[in-house]
């Protein structure tokens, strides 16, 4: 990131912008609120490949970490490697209705790989898979809770209720399901581990 780029986000208000992690690319952010593990955060749009996958929450982040590992590591044409990003974003399917609604999917989970910042959808190679697709996400603020150690469902569940709970006393409304930001490789040690739960906020 340009320097005079870096600047001009943290001069909207922001405190620091994610650039890497441990020497991956990170989604761009400013952070406009921190109370302990909990930053508010504002996120400029990027684009994702993602893929839909069923079963348990830790069954599903595995499969669709696979399939996305699978298209970077050259399962594209013209079976070009593409830069790992991080995290691993996960997040319960949403079923479209009309009129407009929002539902949790259950057990159908979406995941995603931020794709690098000097891509296009123009320019990013094509999936082998026919799963894998490509979603530009837009400019949005989010409420997010840092925590170490492994990411089991107990411990989601916990920093997920830890989130609402903080949310509904400062006021702010959330946007579900919630997201889960996976940073490490799994043979990270627990303690070296960064996961967060994030919710969209609404206005």
């Amino acid at each position: 990131m340009r320097v005079w780029m870096l600047v001009a986000m943290m001069m909207v208000g922001g405190m620091a912008v994610a650039e890497t992690y441990k020497g991956n690319e990170t989604p761009a952010y400013t952070v406009e609120k921190t109370d302990g593990p909990i930053e508010i955060r504002a996120y400029a749009p990027h684009i994702a490949a993602e893929v839909s996958v069923s079963g348990s929450r830790d069954a599903a982040v595995g499969a669709g970490f696979r399939l996305l590992a699978g298209y970077i590591f050259g399962g594209n044409e013209p079976k070009q490697k593409v830069a790992m990003t991080t995290p691993v974003t996960q997040s319960e399917k949403i079923a479209m209705t009309t009129p407009v609604t929002q539902t949790g999917g259950g057990n159908d989970w979406t995941v995603q790989f931020m794709m690098p910042a000097e891509y296009t959808l123009a320019t990013l190679p094509k999936p082998k898979d026919s799963r894998i697709r490509f979603v530009t996400t837009e400019s949005r603020r989010m409420a997010v809770l840092r925590f170490s150690g492994i990411a089991t469902t107990a411990a989601t569940t916990q920093r997920t209720a830890e989130l609402r709970v903080w949310a509904a006393a400062q006021g702010l409304a959330l946007q579900d399901p919630p997201q889960f930001f996976y940073y490490d490789a799994p043979f990270t040690l627990p303690w070296n581990r960064r996961n967060e739960v994030a919710f969209g906020l609404v206005n």
